[in-house]
């Protein structure tokens, strides 16, 4: 007979061995869950202001940004200051079809400020061009508008509004019409106010002078407000002049000058180099804070790219000596 006590524990280890392997089984049925792919980091701010929009890098984007920074502070219906500004940055750009057209709509504006600007703006250009609409501002029924039109023609050897400033210079309205070309216009009799006068030759001085900007008293008031170096200003478009490779290294340097007008003066006098290093330089400046100065940056860059041939300057009488 067989000893059950030795049986019985190998039926019990044969029990465990069978439990142990049908386990083992089980947990070897049992998929693993797949790893879950990896997923991009979440811009917290996304949601709220969305992908950050790329610069222009190509020479042909920044000349569509350069028109984008001139139009839109143009049609900144909200800061007159501005549109003014916008229009002088106009104003370097000559004969310009496009730059033209722009300055022709803002003439027909119903802010007088901007009609006068852009008559200076007109000025400006010296393109034969806008003569016609010049003269239609001559029965501007503001006398200021009438006056800077009149003016400004006159610097363009068009003697159009002659009779007005005959009538201006001699303190009365003239009846005959025994001027030049016999032009006889409608005039306020503001015109004849000396109080009133005064501003309007304090607007068209201050046009003739402040170079960088070259829209009068706007601008000037501007420079004071917001602590211009006059001065200066005056320093930079006088060695602008002289287009050697230091000038236009210290050019260049003004561009990040802690200086509004300063920061402007060396813009608009870049635009007459088209040197490799100027075009980057403007184009950094896209971005200033002031209007003036990215105004300008913006209209010199498209002259120094040679997408628009500049306003001819008078006093520049010495002739460029720099080797590309």
């Amino acid at each position: 007979m067989v000893n059950i006590m030795r049986v019985i524990p190998t039926v019990l280890r044969g029990i465990l061995l069978a439990v142990l392997a049908s386990t083992s089984l089980v947990v070897a049925q049992v998929p693993t869950p797949p790893t879950p792919p990896a997923q991009e980091p979440i811009n917290p701010d996304a949601s709220v202001v969305g992908a950050i929009p790329e610069k222009p890098k190509t020479p042909a984007e920044l000349r569509v940004k350069a028109w984008e920074i001139l139009s839109d502070a143009l049609a900144d219906e909200k800061h007159e200051e501005t549109r003014t500004q916008a229009l002088a940055a106009l104003g370097l750009m000559g004969g310009n079809t496009r730059s033209l057209q722009m300055i022709k709509d803002a003439m027909k504006d119903k802010d007088i400020d901007i009609r006068v600007a852009a008559a200076l703006a007109a000025g400006q250009t010296k393109s034969p061009n806008i003569t016609t609409e010049l003269r239609g501002l001559l029965d501007d029924k503001e006398p200021a508008v009438a006056f800077v039109a009149a003016l400004t023609l006159w610097k363009m050897h068009d003697r159009s509004g002659e009779d007005i400033l005959t009538a201006v210079a001699d303190g009365e309205r003239k009846t005959s019409a025994n001027l030049m070309n016999g032009t006889k216009h409608s005039i306020n009799k503001e015109l004849h106010d000396p109080s009133a006068m005064a501003k309007y030759g304090a607007t068209q001085g201050a046009y003739m002078l402040l170079g960088p900007f070259g829209i009068g008293l706007t601008a000037l008031e501007y420079l004071h407000k917001n602590g211009g170096d006059t001065g200066r200003v005056s320093a930079i478009d006088a060695i602008a002049q002289n287009h050697t490779n230091p000038i236009r290294l210290e050019l260049i340097g003004a561009t990040v000058d802690k200086d509004l007008g300063v920061r402007a003066a060396a813009c608009k006098a870049l635009a007459r180099y088209h040197d490799k290093d100027v075009p980057a330089t403007l184009a950094k400046v896209f971005d200033d804070t002031k209007p003036p100065v990215r105004l300008t940056a913006a209209a010199a860059y498209l002259i120094s790219t040679g997408a628009v041939v500049g306003s001819p300057v008078e006093s520049e009488m010495i002739p460029r000596n720099i080797a590309h």
